[in-house]
């Protein structure tokens, strides 16, 4: 059956070599509708951004853009608004009908660090097209915080479709009136759509916004920081805050989501037509996120907005982006928030794993 390919296919797919690494993939890295992807020994500091286009590889493209190169095995720092492109310890060799798309990770978008996969001979960023045969890379570009990161972190993850798997609109709404996707209507068009919550709580908090000047984040260190030295808390009883350009805001949706066992989803990362900004960069949302089968009751989405050009007012309950539905072409045999770490099931506005509780 077409579809996302749920973690007992991928274990699958790695004993018939379809999926590989070096050193070999370790258990933990399989997610129930993904692969995390681990840095590899070496950082390339390059001068832009770039995708190695139709015919050429990244090795090559690298040969021309190239300023020097960062030793990961014992840690380094990835300088904030720098680009560097590491080398990915995973290679793939997938059959015609198989293709993936991927993403930063949760924790990595929530610091506000751009990543995205690239490929030899790709044309778009994150998205690796049927029967690629080939290395993976990861561009990275930490744009609010220095990160300090090593050899064998996992920046990104990656999913795999076998075929079609997108629902459409009608499927969507059937899927909702059987069991539900959101704790209230559902709007449905081109996806599921969800607002921005901007009520606050108790204290009136309805977000957080990065400080321009901080000291470097070690990736490794979880629950370490003090919030208050790297985010301004955002308060107020007026339900609109006015976004400045540039500066990067952790928000969350005001409707709770779930996804149920058999399906995955996929956040829309920018929608022109509701505002200048972008609301998310790590857009993958497990089978049982929020689900009470994996003991949710269903959990917001994190947004992570960084708007663009002009200052904007932003209001609560307005609309910010889609939620776009997978099937899975078979239920995984494990679930996000059941038996595995999950770090953010449940979740209403919540920083990355890194800070200590606000």
């Amino acid at each position: 059956m077409s579809g996302v390919i749920p973690s007992q296919q991928l274990r699958r797919m790695i004993e018939a070599g379809e999926i590989a690494a070096d050193p070999a993939i370790t258990p933990d890295q399989v997610q129930p509708a993904s692969l995390d992807l681990r840095l590899g020994t070496t950082a390339y500091r390059v001068r832009a951004s770039f995708l190695a286009g139709s015919g050429a590889s990244v090795a090559e493209r690298l040969a021309q853009v190239e300023m020097h190169r960062v030793d990961l095995s014992a840690g380094a720092v990835l300088e904030k608004g720098c680009v560097y492109v590491v080398p990915l310890m995973e290679h793939l060799a997938l059959p015609d009908h198989v293709h993936a798309v991927a993403n930063a990770k949760s924790s990595t978008g929530r610091l506000d660090i751009l990543t995205r996969t690239i490929t030899d001979g790709g044309v778009e960023f994150d998205r690796v097209s049927p029967g690629y045969n080939g290395p993976l890379y990861a561009e990275i570009c930490p744009l609010s915080f220095s990160v300090l990161v090593r050899s064998g972190m996992r920046l990104n993850q990656i999913r795999f479709r076998d075929g079609h798997a997108t629902l459409s609109d009608d499927a969507l709404r059937a899927l909702h009136a059987r069991t539900p996707l959101v704790d209230g209507a559902a709007v449905v068009d081109g996806g599921l759509g969800f607002s921005v919550d901007l009520a606050g709580t108790s204290n009136n908090l309805v977000g957080y916004r990065a400080k321009p000047h901080t000291g470097v984040i070690d990736l490794d260190r979880i629950a370490h920081y003090d919030p208050r030295d790297f985010w301004e808390e955002l308060h107020g009883d007026q339900g609109r805050i006015i976004l400045d350009p540039g500066a990067f805001y952790i928000l969350v949706s005001r409707e709770a989501v779930h996804i149920p066992p058999a399906y995955a989803a996929e956040m829309a990362p920018y929608l022109a037509m509701v505002g200048e900004f972008r609301v998310h960069y790590a857009g993958f949302f497990d089978p049982g996120f929020g689900h009470d089968a994996a003991g949710g009751a269903g959990a917001r989405g994190v947004l992570e907005v960084r708007c663009h050009e002009t200052p904007f007012i932003l209001e609560h309950g307005q609309s910010v982006g889609r939620l776009v539905y997978e099937h899975m072409s078979e239920p995984p045999d494990q679930l996000y928030g059941a038996g595995i770490a999950s770090n953010y099931q449940g979740q209403g506005l919540k920083l990355s794993k890194h800070f200590t509780s606000a």
